[in-house]
């Protein structure tokens, strides 16, 4: 098993683009410390004769056939006439990049 140390844990952090302070760097390497020995134990089970799950639950999907709504969007102008920024009929947003 590998071990965390500050050295991988600064790895981490850099591939991560985080900036860690020291106590965040002691904090996150006796966590991650926690989770490797958890995983360790986890390979260390007997699973010789547990059958491989192909899902989590017995559930399926609940599926509806698709359907025209066919009064879905005669409302659209008086939605756009309540909008508090618009143009030419559509709605103005402010930019999302500049």
């Amino acid at each position: 098993m590998h071990e965390i140390n500050k050295k991988s844990l600064e790895h981490l952090a850099d591939l991560a683009r985080l900036d860690l302070t020291e106590q965040e760097k002691e904090k996150f390497t006796d966590d991650l410390e926690k989770i490797l020995h958890h995983f360790q134990e986890l390979r260390e089970l007997d699973t010789e004769n547990v059958q491989p799950m192909a899902g989590g639950t017995e559930s399926n999907n609940v599926l509806r056939e698709d359907e025209i709504e066919e009064n879905r969007f005669t409302n659209a102008a008086k939605i756009v006439e309540q909008f508090p920024n618009r143009a030419d009929g559509f709605l103005k947003i402010p930019p999302v990049f500049e």
